[in-house]
């Protein structure tokens, strides 16, 4: 995209790309933006113009899809626009009273455990910022991380991507789960050598298993397969078998009435390290650095192992 450094467009401009461009639609971009349709296009092809690139494609009757040029420059179209924001409130002397919008993930298995607490003492220091929350497993976490959807999330440290900086917060060690009456239930401690020979009930995420399954020296017995934290639960519960998980819940009760005991490991077996994501190389905005500080505080005082799925 050569001469994009003597490009001549609009903030304004920008915000119609990224509106129709995420939306598919000049006519919901109009909708969304309250603006003419004819303005939003004329827009968008004043900054194609500038570029020197085609940025959308317009399909007849079937919306609007975005070229590979475009994709990358959505990314970093976002990107500009999140910054002008944050320089224009600094401008206004609004650095103590943030405001605006951001977009957060946060992987499945920690959501449940985490997050509503988390957005809610963020929501206390920062009642200005708006904020929106992209929930997945750990690929989609890193895919929304990578194209911009997001601009932190909130996942384990298990094979990320390269192009991703972490903030460490605090580590969950793995426990057996039994069922309340297994012969080991009330031990001080498991080894894994004393349920090799159990079925074990697998929490199966991507990255995930793997994780599991290096812990233990020999393979094992898996019985069933689940994407579930409270489904192993429950099927531990119901005496099909042990699980091994990391987050733990504050109830030994399951959803399905049944009970459950946490055993720690005597192994030495490594912990899962919570983290908080973000694209390596790029600004964040003072939303980002702001709901950071709320982690890294929020985690300082939890004791290791309160709360503390897989």
């Amino acid at each position: 995209m050569g001469g994009v450094a003597d490009a001549n467009f609009t903030l304004v401009q920008l915000r119609y790309f990224v509106t129709a461009a995420e939306l598919g639609s000049m006519t919901a971009a109009s909708r969304e933006l309250m603006v003419a349709q004819s303005a939003i296009s004329a827009a968008i092809a004043q900054v194609e113009r500038e570029l020197g690139v085609q940025l959308l494609i317009r399909h007849h009757a079937r919306g609007l899809s975005l070229t590979r040029a475009g994709e990358r420059f959505l990314v970093e179209a976002r990107e500009f626009l999140a910054h002008a924001a944050a320089l224009a409130q600094s401008a206004r002397g609004l650095a103590g009273s943030l405001t605006g919008e951001l977009a957060v993930g946060c992987l499945t298995t920690l959501a449940p455990f985490y997050l509503s607490r988390l957005l809610r003492e963020f929501a206390g220091r920062y009642p200005g910022v708006r904020v929106s929350v992209a929930e997945g497993e750990l690929s989609a976490m890193e895919a929304a991380l990578l194209d911009g959807r997001c601009e932190v999330a909130l996942v384990y440290a298990i094979d990320l991507a390269l192009d991703l900086d972490i903030r460490p917060l605090t580590q969950a060690r793995p426990y057996a789960l039994l069922p309340l009456g297994h012969p080991l239930a009330e031990a001080e401690a498991v080894s894994l050598a004393d349920l090799a020979t159990e079925p074990m009930i697998l929490l199966d995420l991507p990255r995930s298993r793997d994780y599991f399954r290096a812990i233990y020296p020999t393979e094992p017995r898996v019985r069933f397969r689940t994407s579930s934290y409270e489904t192993a639960r429950a099927l531990v519960a119901g005496g099909h078998g042990y699980s091994i998980l990391n987050q733990r819940a504050d109830s030994d009760h399951t959803y399905d009435g049944g009970r459950v005991a946490c055993v720690p490991i005597s192994d030495d077996v490594p912990a899962l390290d919570v983290v908080l994501a973000s694209v390596r190389g790029v600004r964040p905005t003072a939303r980002a650095v702001a709901f950071a500080e709320t982690c890294q505080a929020f985690f300082s005082g939890r004791r290791p192992g309160q709360a503390s799925g897989g």
